[in-house]
């Protein structure tokens, strides 16, 4: 997996770039609804993790992927590759031996999603101490709330 320090000065620009571009004054609603679904695509447990892995180790077979990706059951690694697969982000590729060899590949456009998000492991990085202070912070007040409603 990427390391938080592993990011080069050249992804930095890209991330500060990206936060300072101004968003358009019309969205395209097709566009609006691919970003929201690929927001979900890549929140769920288990696709960024996979992006990572390939990206880490190039073409893997199914089972050996799955062996990567700690904790994944093989029905969920199915249908978070298929889920891939149609939006393009990985191959699957059959050799047609006995018994069957898949084996799965990022496509440069999944390797483009990776890098686009690596902008948000920067800014948690960047942003880690502020937002534990701001959590200690808001957990503190609650404790005072709560004690001072029972008394």
């Amino acid at each position: 997996m990427t390391k938080l320090g592993d990011y080069t000065p050249a992804d930095r620009v890209r991330a500060a770039a990206i936060r300072e571009t101004e968003p358009p004054a019309e969205i395209d609603p097709r566009v609006d609804a691919l970003v929201a679904d690929m927001i979900g695509r890549v929140a769920d447990k288990w696709s960024m993790v996979i992006l990572e892995v390939l990206e880490e180790h190039g073409e893997l077979r199914f089972t050996r992927l799955g062996e990567k990706v700690a904790g994944i059951s093989q029905k969920m690694l199915t249908q978070t590759l298929r889920r891939m697969e149609r939006d393009g982000l990985i191959v699957r590729t059959v050799h047609p031996v006995i018994p069957p060899r898949v084996e799965y590949r990022l496509t440069d456009l999944g390797r483009s999603l990776g890098r686009a998000f690596c902008g948000v492991w920067i800014w948690a990085e960047d942003h880690l101490g502020t937002i534990e202070a701001a959590r200690r912070d808001f957990d503190a007040r609650q404790d005072g709330q709560a004690s001072r409603s029972v008394a």
